[in-house]
């Protein structure tokens, strides 16, 4: 497909599809609270609702290219939307978790093949000086989607029901893929030989990690054995995955592609980017709902201007700045925004209104336009078409485990950091203290007591939790300014300031 004679029909229906899976991710967390009330399970089933999900996806991802030589492009993504959407409608009939659990898993397959054969293909519909206007496009979906969708995961399950955020799903894949079955151009099937030892490594390897990621919070991390043996898995099955594909040509991904400076920096700074971004959006519902006590449906109001942002600033980032900077300047100045936004989200206080949380988010959002465009034309300046839909799996699955890594230490740091917090705080905390005793004097309690007692007890248990997401605020703020080094081992674009190079 030639950039001079771009079908449109296809860049809308592959962004379409790019909204789809990265909507999924999360949509659902708001539906959470609704799903374990009307299956009658607990906190720690619930959390199989998600991580069945990302462990299948994050398996299947790496494959993306192996699976587009042997079936075909075309095949593949339309086979791929119709999976997802059929079993979307069957998460949203599920009985009881266990249904719904399988369901996951099936979304997961399906869904991990549609983010890195969306941008492969979108890449193809461009010629190389016009690959910052893709990535715009293309950024449009990836990042603004996951951004809104605790807004429009409230609107449904406020509104109908926490089914309908799965049912969302059946519109958009129609759509897509009426617009994709006429555009795409169909591809004879190769018969690739698949590795099987390569595979069964590289799917313990990134399950293991994924699993422990996942479930090392809810079961108290390494204390837990199951956590230990997840750990065991992902270091014994990635050093023998290395080992077996270093130099195979046969091996199920091209570890090759990591010889290229440029493509193996952005996927570091790709990262430590998930890592200070996710980890942040995971922990601000929380926030504004469980400590800042926000409802369902501002708290899903919030994001809107964080999203209304990224999605500005890539639209300009893709049309202009691209061909007037370096590129790399450009995810610099998106890193130092991003991690700005996290840092005002540590000044505030438990008097926090919907406007002091949302302008951070709109400092963030900035951040996001800024850094995805730019630092995706870079990655991929040298790699050629034959490989992108295998670079594209890679550089997907790097993207979610550096989610999962920020997820998971920004969860971590709460629980952790709320119990030292409490138990500093407390320890100032006497019935000779000057501060308690004008405290109870200005409550009219007596200072001994188990009202007085309770009351103290909550209020600092709400300021140690404060303090814990100020913590993790300033954690993920300065995650994002470590990785401005990393932005500079990749190489400046030979063909001007924003294309890469065209494909070999």
């Amino acid at each position: 497909m030639s950039g001079e004679q771009v079908k449109w029909g296809v860049v809308v229906a592959v962004v379409m599809t790019a909204v789809l899976e990265v909507l999924d991710s999360t949509i659902v967390n708001v539906a959470l609270p609704h799903m374990k009330a009307a299956f009658g399970i607990t906190s720690d089933q619930t959390v199989w609702i998600l991580t069945s999900y990302i462990v299948s996806a994050v398996a299947a991802m790496p494959l993306t290219g192996l699976m587009a030589r042997r079936f075909g492009r075309r095949r593949l993504i339309m086979t791929a939307i119709i999976g997802f959407a059929a079993s979307s409608a069957l998460c949203g009939a599920a009985l009881n978790i266990e249904m719904m659990v399988l369901c996951r898993i099936l979304q997961g397959l399906f869904g991990a093949f549609l983010i890195p054969l969306s941008q492969s293909i979108l890449f193809d519909s461009f010629p190389g000086e016009k690959r910052g206007q893709a990535m715009a496009m293309f950024g449009l979906g990836v990042v603004v989607a996951p951004v809104l969708g605790p807004t429009i995961g409230a609107i449904l399950t406020e509104h109908f029901s926490w089914r309908a955020v799965f049912y969302v799903n059946l519109p958009i894949a129609a759509f897509a893929l009426s617009l994709m079955a006429g555009g795409l151009p169909k591809e004879e099937p190769k018969d690739v030989p698949i590795d099987w030892t390569g595979l069964t490594l590289l799917i313990l390897t990134v399950g293991g990690l994924q699993m422990m990621l996942d479930l090392g919070e809810s079961r108290d991390w390494f204390s837990s054995h199951f956590i230990q043996l997840c750990l065991l898995i992902f270091v014994f099955a990635g050093v023998a995955f290395i080992a077996h594909g270093y130099g195979n040509a046969r091996n199920v991904v091209d570890l090759s592609l990591f010889s290229d400076r440029s493509f193996a920096a952005a996927n570091i700074a790709m990262m430590g980017f998930g890592l200070a971004m996710f980890g942040t959006l995971a922990i601000l519902p929380l926030f504004v709902q469980g400590l800042l006590g926000f409802d369902v449906l501002n708290a899903g109001y919030l994001f809107m201007p964080r999203g209304l942002a990224a999605g500005a600033t890539m639209v300009i980032t893709g049309s202009l700045l691209l061909r007037l900077f370096d590129p790399r300047l450009l995810v610099a100045v998106g890193l130092v925004m991003t991690g700005l936004g996290n840092l005002q989200l540590a000044g505030l206080n438990l008097n926090a209104g919907f406007w002091d949380l949302a302008w951070p988010g709109v400092t963030s959002g900035i951040g996001m336009g800024l850094f995805f465009v730019p630092m995706s034309t870079v990655a991929f300046q040298n790699i050629s078409r034959e490989r992108q839909d295998e670079a594209s799996g890679l550089y997907g699955v790097i993207r979610q485990v550096g989610s999962s890594v920020g997820i998971a230490i920004a969860g971590w740091q709460i629980s952790s950091r709320a119990q030292i917090h409490w138990s500093d705080l407390g320890a100032h905390i006497t019935a000779v203290s000057p501060q308690a005793q004008a405290w109870a004097q200005q409550m009219g309690l007596p200072l001994v007591s188990p009202e007085t007692a309770a009351r103290m007890g909550q209020i600092v248990a709400q300021q140690a939790q404060m303090l814990a997401f100020r913590d993790v605020f300033l954690l993920t703020g300065w995650g994002a300014f470590a990785m401005l080094p990393v932005v500079f081992l990749m190489q400046r674009p030979r063909h001007g300031a924003g294309a890469p190079a065209p494909a070999h």
